[in-house]
């Protein structure tokens, strides 16, 4: 989810940001026990999140185990080990990287991407079995995206429309393989591990929670109109509006190096910037109250469904994240004149 969505540490309480950390910890060791250390090149706190805001939704405990960290080899940190939704968000993470790679080797032409795509063939391949629909709708909406990409279409939520979709369908998804018999009765949790590590290490994919052909896979049909009760539908939505979110505070983050390297950022094409006309700090004022309203929209509606979900623990976390987090992100990058980058 390239790296955006994030916390106000400052904000957070210690006992919150240990949960989430812990979180982060454990999406790391799953992935370095179920698919190597290479893999952990794509972590970061995007999946934190994700595992976060699915976890939330049972009410059993958060289980923190001292472990031993690959990048601080002589201190143990709490690390709150696997369960569905962290297995999930480090599935989800390396399958989004693997698309990414493919994106940069295709469009850029990236020697670090081919290269780095050739040690991850056989992860990759073991994920698209594992979640075939996903997958398949993720490559049907890459293409879309390509496509308007190579139009170089000036419509910013045309373009946004095909990523956000793509979060749709992680969220719906994920609450599919988390949940894959709907919600647990209130006290029962959907399947945490216990702190062992000898166990986890001897785990295979076979004993991993069965997520492979999820009952109801897809995003949810939605009247965007009202707003749902069924838990499903709610993940939709916010996945929709996340995903808008992301894909245009990216073009905005991008817009110095796009130009640079000539890739496609729909707000150069939609705002007719002209680099013999104005600089790009002229035209970063130029469109920042589009910008704003835009993003806040998004942002809005975002928490109008998180508001919505029956979440059951770590609030303050999910909270943080979309009322502070997010909007701190917001306003870093639109409000942002980097003189090193001016052109």
């Amino acid at each position: 989810m390239l790296g955006y969505v994030k916390i106000d540490k400052g904000e957070l309480k210690v006992r919150e940001y240990e949960v989430y950390t812990g979180y982060y910890c454990g999406i790391c060791k799953s992935i370095g026990k179920r698919y190597g250390q290479l893999p952990r090149m794509a972590l970061s706190y995007d999946a934190a999140f994700l595992a976060v805001l699915l976890a939330s939704l049972d009410g059993g405990s958060d289980t923190p185990c001292q472990e031993h960290c690959i990048a601080h080899p002589f201190m143990q940190k709490k690390t709150i080990i696997r369960n569905r939704a962290i297995d999930y968000a480090a599935d989800v993470m390396l399958i989004l990287a693997w698309y990414k790679l493919a994106d940069d080797a295709r469009d850029e032409g990236k020697a670090y991407a081919r290269a780095t795509m050739i040690l991850l063939r056989r992860v990759f391949r073991k994920l698209r079995r594992k979640y075939p629909a996903l997958c398949d709708g993720m490559e049907s909406r890459l293409a879309e995206l390509s496509e308007l990409e190579d139009e170089k279409c000036a419509s910013i939520d045309m373009a946004a429309e095909a990523f956000s979709k793509i979060m749709e369908l992680i969220f719906t998804e994920g609450f599919d393989t988390v949940y894959p018999e709907g919600l647990p009765p209130a006290g029962k949790d959907s399947g945490d591990a216990v702190c062992s590590s000898e166990s986890d290490s001897s785990e295979s994919d076979s004993a991993e929670p069965d997520s492979a052909e999820p009952g109801n896979a897809g995003p949810a049909h939605l009247d965007f109109f009202t707003i749902p009760d069924d838990p499903r539908q709610l993940l939709s939505r916010i996945g929709y509006h996340m995903g808008k979110w992301i894909y245009l505070i990216d073009a905005a983050d991008d817009i110095e190096e796009n130009i640079l390297s000539g890739a496609y950022n729909p707000l150069l094409f939609r705002f007719s910037y002209d680099k013999d006309a104005e600089t790009t700090e002229e035209f970063r004022r130029r469109i920042e109250p589009n910008l704003r309203f835009n993003l806040y929209h998004y942002l809005a509606e975002l928490s109008n469904y998180t508001d919505s979900l029956d979440i059951k623990k770590n609030k303050g976390i999910i909270d943080n994240v979309i009322y502070l987090g997010l909007n701190r992100k917001t306003e870093e990058i639109i409000s942002r004149v980097d003189k090193d980058k001016q052109i």
